[in-house]
């Protein structure tokens, strides 16, 4: 996809509108228009980068920086008692929209949302043999 047919690059560049609530040179906050709870907030690079793996390691800082001073921004507006940040890379993770962007979802402690399930290994040494070939991609 080319940054000309990204809606949040559209979002950015003012050819579509969002509902803004924050915005400085590198980062872009704004409501998600299909909110799991009220507050649900994206937040983007300015510049299109597809999903983390492309993201240069400077522009980390901002984005994180811009979590935090939302994040409680959402908890304090909203009287959520916790939040979720998340991010989906790749369509297999669910990831929808090709411009890499965070989901910030206040939390309640009766909405109903749930994890999702968990695993084990069969083995220690399953773990560990994992972990060395992840090492070794490193």
């Amino acid at each position: 996809m080319s940054t000309h047919d990204c809606i949040f690059c559209k979002i950015v560049n003012g050819e579509i509108p969002c509902v803004e609530i924050y915005s400085d040179d590198k980062v872009l906050a704004f409501l998600d228009i299909g909110p799991v709870n009220r507050g649900h907030t994206l937040i983007i690079p300015k510049q299109h980068y597809a999903n983390i793996f492309d993201i240069p390691a400077e522009i980390a800082p901002a984005i994180i920086s811009t979590q935090q001073t939302v994040g409680k921004a959402i908890l304090a507006t909203t009287g959520a008692t916790g939040l979720n940040i998340f991010m989906n890379n790749h369509p297999d993770a669910g990831q929808l929209v090709f411009h890499a962007h965070w989901h910030l979802i206040p939390r309640f402690s009766d909405d109903g949302l749930k994890h999702w399930p968990q695993a084990a290994y069969d083995s220690i040494e399953e773990a560990q043999h994992l972990a060395t070939s992840i090492r070794q991609h490193i």
